[in-house]
Protein backbone atom coordinates (compact mmCIF):
# COMPACT_ATOMS: atom_id res chain seq x y z
CA UNK A 1 0.00 0.00 0.00
CA UNK A 2 1.69 2.84 -0.63
CA UNK A 3 1.89 6.83 1.18
CA UNK A 4 -0.56 9.43 -0.17
CA UNK A 5 2.09 11.55 -1.91
CA UNK A 6 1.90 15.54 -2.51
CA UNK A 7 0.13 16.43 -5.65
CA UNK A 8 4.03 17.88 -6.58
CA UNK A 9 5.65 15.01 -6.42
CA UNK A 10 6.37 13.12 -9.38
CA UNK A 11 7.22 9.33 -9.70
CA UNK A 12 10.05 10.10 -11.95
CA UNK A 13 11.81 12.13 -9.10
CA UNK A 14 12.20 9.08 -6.60
CA UNK A 15 14.64 6.71 -6.76
CA UNK A 16 13.39 3.58 -8.54
CA UNK A 17 13.63 -0.30 -8.73
CA UNK A 18 13.73 -2.05 -11.70
CA UNK A 19 10.03 -3.10 -11.53
CA UNK A 20 9.39 0.52 -11.85
CA UNK A 21 8.33 0.79 -7.54
CA UNK A 22 10.00 3.05 -5.25
CA UNK A 23 12.53 1.81 -3.64
CA UNK A 24 10.80 2.05 -0.19
CA UNK A 25 7.16 1.35 -1.21
CA UNK A 26 5.96 -1.71 0.56
CA UNK A 27 4.78 -4.22 -1.50
CA UNK A 28 0.80 -5.07 -0.92
CA UNK A 29 0.14 -7.37 2.06
CA UNK A 30 -1.67 -10.70 0.98
CA UNK A 31 -3.97 -11.26 4.34
CA UNK A 32 -5.34 -8.99 6.79
CA UNK A 33 -3.79 -6.28 8.65
CA UNK A 34 -2.80 -7.03 12.09
CA UNK A 35 -5.05 -7.20 14.95
CA UNK A 36 -6.58 -4.57 16.86
CA UNK A 37 -4.45 -4.63 20.18
CA UNK A 38 -1.27 -5.36 18.15
CA UNK A 39 -1.64 -2.24 16.09
CA UNK A 40 -3.12 -0.06 18.70
CA UNK A 41 0.53 -0.59 20.84
CA UNK A 42 2.68 0.05 17.91
CA UNK A 43 0.84 3.23 17.72
CA UNK A 44 1.41 4.01 21.24
CA UNK A 45 4.88 3.02 20.97
CA UNK A 46 5.07 5.83 17.80
CA UNK A 47 2.64 8.50 20.08
CA UNK A 48 5.38 8.36 22.49
CA UNK A 49 7.72 11.37 22.59
CA UNK A 50 11.61 10.76 22.62
CA UNK A 51 12.31 12.06 26.75
CA UNK A 52 16.04 12.44 26.33
CA UNK A 53 16.16 16.48 26.93
CA UNK A 54 12.81 16.26 28.90
CA UNK A 55 13.86 13.79 31.92
CA UNK A 56 15.35 15.27 34.64
CA UNK A 57 16.56 12.30 36.22
CA UNK A 58 18.21 11.23 32.79
CA UNK A 59 19.99 14.57 32.37
CA UNK A 60 21.75 14.05 35.63
CA UNK A 61 22.39 10.79 34.59
CA UNK A 62 24.11 11.78 31.70
CA UNK A 63 25.72 15.31 33.24
CA UNK A 64 27.91 12.73 35.36
CA UNK A 65 28.59 10.41 33.34
CA UNK A 66 30.31 12.67 30.45
CA UNK A 67 32.03 14.72 33.72
CA UNK A 68 33.64 11.50 34.74
CA UNK A 69 34.46 10.21 30.90
CA UNK A 70 35.92 13.74 30.27
CA UNK A 71 37.89 13.67 33.49
CA UNK A 72 39.25 10.77 33.08
CA UNK A 73 40.41 11.45 29.41
CA UNK A 74 41.76 14.74 29.81
CA UNK A 75 42.75 14.67 33.48
CA UNK A 76 44.24 11.34 34.08
CA UNK A 77 44.78 9.83 30.80
CA UNK A 78 47.54 12.77 30.40
CA UNK A 79 49.43 11.98 33.71
CA UNK A 80 49.13 8.33 33.12
CA UNK A 81 50.89 8.51 29.91
CA UNK A 82 52.99 11.39 31.04
CA UNK A 83 51.62 14.09 29.09
CA UNK A 84 51.06 17.00 32.08
CA UNK A 85 51.74 19.94 29.92
CA UNK A 86 49.24 18.80 26.71
CA UNK A 87 46.21 20.21 28.30
CA UNK A 88 48.11 23.27 28.85
CA UNK A 89 49.27 23.70 25.13
CA UNK A 90 45.34 24.42 24.37
CA UNK A 91 45.51 27.92 24.95
CA UNK A 92 48.57 28.20 22.42
CA UNK A 93 46.13 27.77 19.73
CA UNK A 94 46.19 30.33 17.10
CA UNK A 95 42.63 31.88 17.06
CA UNK A 96 42.43 32.75 13.49
CA UNK A 97 42.96 28.77 12.46
CA UNK A 98 39.83 27.84 15.38
CA UNK A 99 37.80 30.75 13.81
CA UNK A 100 38.53 28.73 10.67
CA UNK A 101 36.99 25.22 12.59
CA UNK A 102 33.90 26.83 13.98
CA UNK A 103 33.23 28.08 9.92
CA UNK A 104 34.18 24.48 8.86
CA UNK A 105 31.42 23.32 11.48
CA UNK A 106 28.79 25.21 10.43
CA UNK A 107 28.96 23.59 6.94
CA UNK A 108 29.01 20.43 8.76
CA UNK A 109 25.45 21.52 9.88
CA UNK A 110 24.46 22.61 6.58
CA UNK A 111 25.78 19.50 5.26
CA UNK A 112 23.90 17.29 7.32
CA UNK A 113 20.45 18.79 7.00
CA UNK A 114 20.92 18.41 3.65
CA UNK A 115 21.82 14.63 3.97
CA UNK A 116 18.53 14.45 5.71
CA UNK A 117 16.65 16.52 3.41
CA UNK A 118 17.64 14.84 0.41
CA UNK A 119 16.92 11.24 1.80
CA UNK A 120 13.44 12.21 3.30
CA UNK A 121 12.90 14.35 0.65
CA UNK A 122 10.29 16.85 -0.09
CA UNK A 123 8.21 14.57 -2.34
CA UNK A 124 7.82 11.81 -0.06
CA UNK A 125 6.58 14.28 2.87
CA UNK A 126 6.47 17.84 2.74
CA UNK A 127 9.05 19.25 5.06
CA UNK A 128 10.23 22.89 5.52
CA UNK A 129 13.95 23.49 5.50
CA UNK A 130 13.29 25.22 9.00
CA UNK A 131 11.92 21.53 9.84
CA UNK A 132 14.84 19.94 8.34
CA UNK A 133 17.11 21.65 10.50
CA UNK A 134 15.24 21.15 13.86
CA UNK A 135 14.48 17.28 13.35
CA UNK A 136 18.60 16.93 12.28
CA UNK A 137 19.99 19.23 14.98
CA UNK A 138 17.99 17.72 18.03
CA UNK A 139 18.64 13.93 16.43
CA UNK A 140 22.46 15.11 16.41
CA UNK A 141 22.58 16.10 19.88
CA UNK A 142 20.48 13.06 21.26
CA UNK A 143 23.36 11.46 19.42
CA UNK A 144 26.05 13.20 20.96
CA UNK A 145 24.71 12.90 24.58
CA UNK A 146 22.51 9.13 24.40
CA UNK A 147 23.43 5.88 23.54
CA UNK A 148 26.55 4.80 21.12
CA UNK A 149 26.27 4.68 17.48
CA UNK A 150 23.90 7.30 17.19
CA UNK A 151 20.83 4.91 18.70
CA UNK A 152 19.72 8.29 20.12
CA UNK A 153 19.35 10.32 17.51
CA UNK A 154 17.73 7.60 15.78
CA UNK A 155 14.98 7.43 17.97
CA UNK A 156 14.20 10.63 18.38
CA UNK A 157 14.67 10.95 14.21
CA UNK A 158 12.13 8.21 13.83
CA UNK A 159 9.37 10.05 16.16
CA UNK A 160 10.03 13.03 14.15
CA UNK A 161 8.90 11.38 10.58
CA UNK A 162 6.25 9.54 12.07
CA UNK A 163 4.54 12.98 13.33
CA UNK A 164 5.41 14.22 10.34
CA UNK A 165 2.81 11.89 8.50
CA UNK A 166 5.35 9.17 7.49
CA UNK A 167 4.35 5.41 7.89
CA UNK A 168 6.38 3.17 10.12
CA UNK A 169 8.13 1.39 7.46
CA UNK A 170 8.90 3.99 5.12
CA UNK A 171 9.76 6.27 8.13
CA UNK A 172 12.16 3.51 9.23
CA UNK A 173 13.85 2.32 5.12
CA UNK A 174 14.71 6.04 4.78
CA UNK A 175 16.65 6.26 7.98
CA UNK A 176 18.01 2.98 7.38
CA UNK A 177 19.03 4.73 4.09
CA UNK A 178 19.97 7.86 5.39
CA UNK A 179 22.61 5.92 7.90
CA UNK A 180 23.93 4.03 4.78
CA UNK A 181 24.87 7.22 2.43
CA UNK A 182 26.59 8.61 5.46
CA UNK A 183 28.51 5.59 6.62
CA UNK A 184 29.15 4.13 3.31
CA UNK A 185 31.22 7.39 2.63
CA UNK A 186 32.83 6.78 5.63
CA UNK A 187 33.66 2.95 4.40
CA UNK A 188 34.64 4.05 1.16
CA UNK A 189 36.99 6.63 2.73
CA UNK A 190 38.84 4.21 5.10
CA UNK A 191 39.53 2.17 1.58
CA UNK A 192 40.39 4.53 -0.50
CA UNK A 193 42.95 6.40 1.57
CA UNK A 194 44.50 3.41 3.46
CA UNK A 195 45.45 1.97 0.47
CA UNK A 196 46.70 5.39 -1.01
CA UNK A 197 49.24 5.92 2.16
CA UNK A 198 50.10 2.13 2.08
CA UNK A 199 51.18 2.13 -1.74
CA UNK A 200 53.12 5.22 -0.77
CA UNK A 201 50.17 7.14 -3.55
CA UNK A 202 49.95 9.82 -0.42
CA UNK A 203 52.39 10.98 1.65
CA UNK A 204 52.77 10.33 5.71
CA UNK A 205 53.97 7.10 7.70
CA UNK A 206 51.46 4.03 6.73
CA UNK A 207 51.39 1.27 9.51
CA UNK A 208 49.42 -2.32 8.41
CA UNK A 209 47.33 -1.46 11.62
CA UNK A 210 46.09 2.06 10.17
CA UNK A 211 45.46 1.14 6.60
CA UNK A 212 45.41 -2.46 5.18
CA UNK A 213 43.55 -3.79 8.06
CA UNK A 214 41.11 -1.20 8.40
CA UNK A 215 40.07 -1.24 5.04
CA UNK A 216 39.95 -4.69 4.41
CA UNK A 217 37.64 -5.02 7.01
CA UNK A 218 35.35 -1.51 5.54
CA UNK A 219 35.53 -3.68 1.88
CA UNK A 220 33.51 -6.68 4.13
CA UNK A 221 31.08 -4.63 5.70
CA UNK A 222 30.88 -2.76 2.65
CA UNK A 223 30.01 -7.12 0.67
CA UNK A 224 27.80 -7.76 3.57
CA UNK A 225 25.13 -4.55 2.99
CA UNK A 226 25.30 -5.45 -0.68
CA UNK A 227 24.76 -9.38 -0.30
CA UNK A 228 22.08 -8.01 2.19
CA UNK A 229 20.27 -5.72 -0.42
CA UNK A 230 19.90 -9.07 -3.12
CA UNK A 231 17.38 -10.21 -0.22
CA UNK A 232 13.98 -10.47 -1.73
CA UNK A 233 10.99 -7.50 -1.16
CA UNK A 234 8.71 -9.85 0.37
CA UNK A 235 11.06 -12.35 2.36
CA UNK A 236 8.90 -12.01 5.76
CA UNK A 237 5.94 -12.93 3.61
CA UNK A 238 7.64 -16.13 2.27
CA UNK A 239 8.82 -16.87 5.63
CA UNK A 240 5.46 -16.87 6.96
CA UNK A 241 3.94 -18.99 4.15
CA UNK A 242 6.25 -21.86 4.79
CA UNK A 243 6.38 -21.68 8.38
CA UNK A 244 3.91 -21.87 11.19
CA UNK A 245 3.38 -22.09 14.93
CA UNK A 246 5.74 -20.90 17.28
CA UNK A 247 8.44 -21.70 14.93
CA UNK A 248 6.95 -19.93 12.11
CA UNK A 249 6.44 -16.34 14.70
CA UNK A 250 10.16 -16.54 15.54
CA UNK A 251 11.18 -17.06 11.87
CA UNK A 252 9.28 -13.95 11.23
CA UNK A 253 10.47 -11.64 13.81
CA UNK A 254 14.08 -12.89 12.62
CA UNK A 255 13.07 -11.85 9.30
CA UNK A 256 12.06 -8.19 10.13
CA UNK A 257 15.61 -6.92 10.74
CA UNK A 258 17.71 -8.11 7.90
CA UNK A 259 14.13 -6.92 5.05
CA UNK A 260 14.37 -3.72 6.59
CA UNK A 261 18.43 -2.78 6.41
CA UNK A 262 17.80 -4.49 2.89
CA UNK A 263 15.15 -2.26 1.89
CA UNK A 264 16.95 0.46 3.43
CA UNK A 265 20.05 -0.70 1.40
CA UNK A 266 18.48 0.20 -1.90
CA UNK A 267 16.93 2.81 -1.21
CA UNK A 268 20.28 4.21 -0.47
CA UNK A 269 21.75 2.28 -3.70
CA UNK A 270 19.02 3.92 -5.46
CA UNK A 271 19.61 7.33 -4.61
CA UNK A 272 23.25 6.56 -6.47
CA UNK A 273 21.80 5.44 -8.92
CA UNK A 274 19.94 8.48 -10.19
CA UNK A 275 21.94 11.81 -9.63
CA UNK A 276 19.01 14.13 -10.19
CA UNK A 277 17.39 12.32 -6.97
CA UNK A 278 20.34 11.70 -5.04
CA UNK A 279 22.85 14.27 -5.67
CA UNK A 280 21.40 16.57 -2.36
CA UNK A 281 21.76 13.53 -0.05
CA UNK A 282 25.01 12.47 -2.00
CA UNK A 283 26.63 15.55 -1.30
CA UNK A 284 25.22 16.20 2.00
CA UNK A 285 27.05 12.91 3.20
CA UNK A 286 30.24 13.63 1.51
CA UNK A 287 30.19 17.32 2.63
CA UNK A 288 29.40 16.91 6.44
CA UNK A 289 32.63 14.26 6.91
CA UNK A 290 34.88 16.68 4.63
CA UNK A 291 33.68 19.58 6.68
CA UNK A 292 34.27 17.29 9.64
CA UNK A 293 38.29 16.35 8.74
CA UNK A 294 38.70 20.00 7.62
CA UNK A 295 38.05 21.10 11.24
CA UNK A 296 40.75 18.70 12.68
CA UNK A 297 42.68 19.76 9.74
CA UNK A 298 42.15 23.71 11.01
CA UNK A 299 43.07 22.78 14.68
CA UNK A 300 46.47 20.90 13.95
CA UNK A 301 47.16 24.17 11.76
CA UNK A 302 45.94 26.11 14.87
CA UNK A 303 49.09 24.43 16.95
CA UNK A 304 51.55 24.38 14.38
CA UNK A 305 51.45 21.00 13.37
CA UNK A 306 51.93 19.83 9.88
CA UNK A 307 49.82 16.79 9.19
CA UNK A 308 50.01 15.10 5.62
CA UNK A 309 46.50 15.12 4.37
CA UNK A 310 46.17 11.48 4.03
CA UNK A 311 47.05 10.93 7.70
CA UNK A 312 44.32 13.39 8.78
CA UNK A 313 41.57 11.60 6.90
CA UNK A 314 42.89 8.03 7.72
CA UNK A 315 43.73 8.97 11.36
CA UNK A 316 40.28 10.79 11.66
CA UNK A 317 38.40 8.13 10.57
CA UNK A 318 40.15 5.22 12.57
CA UNK A 319 39.23 7.55 15.77
CA UNK A 320 35.76 7.76 14.81
CA UNK A 321 35.38 4.05 15.36
CA UNK A 322 35.56 4.33 19.03
CA UNK A 323 32.09 5.96 18.62
CA UNK A 324 30.54 2.25 18.79
CA UNK A 325 31.96 1.94 22.26
CA UNK A 326 28.37 1.26 24.27
CA UNK A 327 29.44 2.58 27.46
CA UNK A 328 30.52 5.95 26.38
CA UNK A 329 27.68 8.74 25.50
CA UNK A 330 28.22 9.92 22.24
CA UNK A 331 31.76 8.54 22.23
CA UNK A 332 32.73 10.97 25.09
CA UNK A 333 36.57 9.87 25.70
CA UNK A 334 36.08 6.93 23.91
CA UNK A 335 36.53 8.78 20.59
CA UNK A 336 38.93 11.35 21.82
CA UNK A 337 41.52 8.59 22.99
CA UNK A 338 40.78 6.46 19.91
CA UNK A 339 41.59 9.88 17.67
CA UNK A 340 44.91 10.29 20.00
CA UNK A 341 45.73 6.83 19.45
CA UNK A 342 45.39 6.90 16.02
CA UNK A 343 47.58 9.76 15.27
CA UNK A 344 50.26 8.44 17.09
CA UNK A 345 50.24 5.01 15.56
CA UNK A 346 50.97 7.39 12.24
CA UNK A 347 54.05 8.79 14.05
CA UNK A 348 52.83 12.35 15.32
CA UNK A 349 54.10 13.94 18.17
CA UNK A 350 51.47 13.05 21.40
CA UNK A 351 51.48 16.43 23.02
CA UNK A 352 51.00 18.17 20.01
CA UNK A 353 48.20 15.98 18.96
CA UNK A 354 46.39 15.62 21.66
CA UNK A 355 45.98 19.62 22.06
CA UNK A 356 44.54 19.31 18.31
CA UNK A 357 42.34 16.66 19.12
CA UNK A 358 41.03 18.34 22.22
CA UNK A 359 40.22 21.81 20.38
CA UNK A 360 38.45 19.61 17.20
CA UNK A 361 36.33 17.78 20.06
CA UNK A 362 35.30 21.35 21.74
CA UNK A 363 34.36 22.63 18.22
CA UNK A 364 32.61 19.74 16.26
CA UNK A 365 31.31 17.54 19.38
CA UNK A 366 30.43 20.54 21.92
CA UNK A 367 29.37 23.46 20.13
CA UNK A 368 26.37 21.76 18.26
CA UNK A 369 24.84 20.67 21.65
CA UNK A 370 23.36 23.56 22.99
CA UNK A 371 21.57 24.78 19.49
CA UNK A 372 20.51 20.69 19.25
CA UNK A 373 18.77 21.05 22.73
CA UNK A 374 16.81 24.20 21.44
CA UNK A 375 16.01 22.85 18.26
CA UNK A 376 14.63 19.58 20.31
CA UNK A 377 12.14 21.98 22.41
CA UNK A 378 10.84 24.11 18.96
CA UNK A 379 10.77 20.69 17.46
CA UNK A 380 8.16 20.10 19.68
CA UNK A 381 6.35 23.01 19.14
CA UNK A 382 6.50 21.98 15.45
CA UNK A 383 5.14 17.86 16.27
CA UNK A 384 1.88 20.23 18.03
CA UNK A 385 1.40 22.28 15.37
CA UNK A 386 0.99 18.90 12.91
CA UNK A 387 -0.94 17.12 15.33
CA UNK A 388 -2.94 20.33 15.26
CA UNK A 389 -3.02 20.02 11.29
CA UNK A 390 -3.29 16.22 11.51
CA UNK A 391 -0.72 15.15 9.91
CA UNK A 392 -0.12 11.89 11.39
CA UNK A 393 -3.63 11.11 11.23
CA UNK A 394 -3.18 10.71 6.98
CA UNK A 395 -0.95 8.22 7.03
CA UNK A 396 -1.90 4.86 5.95
CA UNK A 397 -1.60 1.55 7.92
CA UNK A 398 0.98 -0.87 6.95
CA UNK A 399 -0.32 -4.76 6.87
CA UNK A 400 1.12 -8.07 8.02
CA UNK A 401 4.60 -7.97 8.36
CA UNK A 402 5.47 -4.62 7.78
CA UNK A 403 5.49 -3.08 10.98
CA UNK A 404 8.94 -2.08 12.04
CA UNK A 405 9.34 0.63 15.23
CA UNK A 406 12.47 -0.43 16.40
CA UNK A 407 14.79 1.45 15.63
CA UNK A 408 17.31 0.08 13.34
Amino acid sequence: MREERPDSASDVDEPKLGDGRRSDEVPPPDKAPPAAEEENATEIIDEAEPSFFADPKRLIQTFVAVILLVVAIYVLFPRVVGLEGALDKVSDGDPLWIGIGVAFNLVAFAAYVALFRGVVGEKVIHLRWSESYEITMAGLAATRLFSAGGAGGIVLTYWALRKAGMERRQAVCRMVAFLVLLYSVYMVALIVFGVLLRTGVLSGEAPLSGTIIPAALSAVVIVVFLLMALLPDDIERRIERHTSGRFGAIAQRLATAPATLAQGTRTAIAFVRHPSSGALAIGGAIGFWAANIAILWASFHGFDVSVPLGVVIQGFFLGMLANLIPFAPGGVGAVDAGMIGAFVLFGLPSTEVFAAVLTYRVIAFWLPIPPGIIAFFQLRKTVRRWQAEGRSDRVERVGVGQAAPASP
